[in-house]
């Protein structure tokens, strides 16, 4: 049988063009995608870039600082304190973004850097590690949430039992000093003083009673009652003061908003095409105050000291700057498509997303739309929920350009 009578061998060398052929346009387009892609050179510009990029860095710590400094410089006017329904729909709103931070814009950019074409195959695409890592992040962050929650609590039983020792000792030494003069006429004051001492132990005996019962409905005495339990030391050790979560909170938040915000700095500050970087401008700045906002609003609700939130108000509100800054100085030789960097930034926006998912629905949605004062006041509810989904709507959108 001669050649040309069996196909066979035509078929399998035609076969195997095909297959090489194949290979080849994917090792090109792959190494067309790892230097960028054409269009990378098309709008580069690198004067132009700059300019853009010291305007980024005043225009976004302009924004981070004011989103920041609202809430904590509002917190003691009346129309910003922390427990009004403006501060709390402005919360509502940042919360949102914050989610939809995690969800559309650290997630998608954590699988488009660990699926790139340029790292291999295995193991990076043959694993969800962006969503594994995320959830992990989510994980640990309930962990440290937990731990730093049960430390700060101890911390303050410990101090406010010092202070009811404290208090126990003055009682006594008064009663001793009462109980020293036996043949002394009962006077009007000293009835008072007895009286006093009586009632203080009526109170808390009250208070205990009245704490236990006084979150059964929406009506105006047990509202009242409410109130008034919480203006006084609380006699069940078990439960957390509110401030006490909000110190934790406030610190696990800036940590993944932190963590993020260097990325995003220097993925804008290693760019050299102006066409990337004016659209980022606006949508960063947009991002920057309302997280600043959220990071704000939860500092001044864990009562820190104005040192300790200038602090962390500070360390928030430079670190995308300084990101920027960065990058532009590293723009000449850092590439963002080397398979290190890739890496890289994809295990920290991997991170970035599971903390902040995590803040955003524990720490923010559910600590507010669950609590007795929304679930008491359907007016705020519903303002609530709208100033939520606005705020997640608006930071999805961004996703277009940013």
């Amino acid at each position: 049988m001669s050649f040309f009578e069996d196909p066979n061998p035509l078929l399998f060398l035609l076969g195997r063009v095909r297959h090489h052929a194949r290979l080849f346009t994917e090792e090109n387009l792959s190494a067309v995608r790892c230097g960028g892609g054409e269009g990378a050179e098309e709008c580069r510009n690198d004067a132009a870039a700059m300019k853009l990029k010291l305007i980024a860095i005043a225009t976004i710590l302009v924004a981070g600082v004011a989103g920041v400094a609202i809430p904590l410089v509002g917190r003691k006017r009346r129309m910003m304190r922390t427990d009004g329904s403006l501060f709390v729909l402005a919360k509502a709103s940042a919360a949102g973004v914050i989610l939809a931070t995690g969800f559309v814009h650290m997630l998608h950019d954590a699988q488009a850097a660990l699926t790139s074409p340029c790292l291999p195959a295995m193991p990076w695409r043959k694993f969800p590690f962006s969503g594994f890592i995320a959830m992990v992040a989510a994980l640990g962050t309930l962990v440290v949430d937990f731990v730093g929650t049960q430390y700060y609590a101890q911390k303050h039983r410990e101090e406010a039992m010092g202070v009811k020792a404290t208090a126990a000792a003055a009682i006594a030494a008064v009663e001793e000093g009462i109980s020293a003069v036996p043949e002394a006429p009962e006077t009007a004051e000293g009835d008072k003083d007895a009286m006093h001492i009586v009632g203080m132990h009526a109170h808390a005996a009250a208070h205990r009673h009245s704490h236990a019962h006084g979150h059964r409905a929406c009506d105006g005495s047990d509202v009242a009652q409410h109130t008034h339990s919480h203006g006084h030391a609380h006699e069940d050790e078990s439960e957390v003061p509110s401030h006490v979560r909000h110190v934790v909170v406030s610190q696990i938040l800036e940590l993944g908003i932190v963590s993020h915000s260097v990325i995003i700095g220097l993925s804008l500050g290693v760019s050299r095409s102006p066409c990337t970087i004016r659209p980022l401008v606006a949508a960063l700045s947009f991002h920057q105050f309302f997280e600043g906002f959220a990071l704000g609003g939860c500092i001044s609700q864990a009562q820190f000291k104005n040192f300790a939130a200038g602090l962390m108000a500070s360390f928030f509100a430079i670190t995308t700057p300084l990101g920027i800054a960065a990058g532009a100085g590293a723009a000449s030789f850092y590439d963002s498509y080397s398979p290190r960097a890739l890496v890289i930034e994809g295990l920290l926006d991997s991170v970035s997303a599971g903390i902040l998912i995590y803040m955003a629905l524990v720490d923010l949605i559910a600590a507010d739309f669950l609590s007795r004062s929304m679930s008491c006041n359907f007016r705020l509810q519903a303002a609530s929920y709208t100033a939520l989904f606005l705020g997640a709507a608006s930071m999805s959108a961004l996703a277009i350009w940013a």
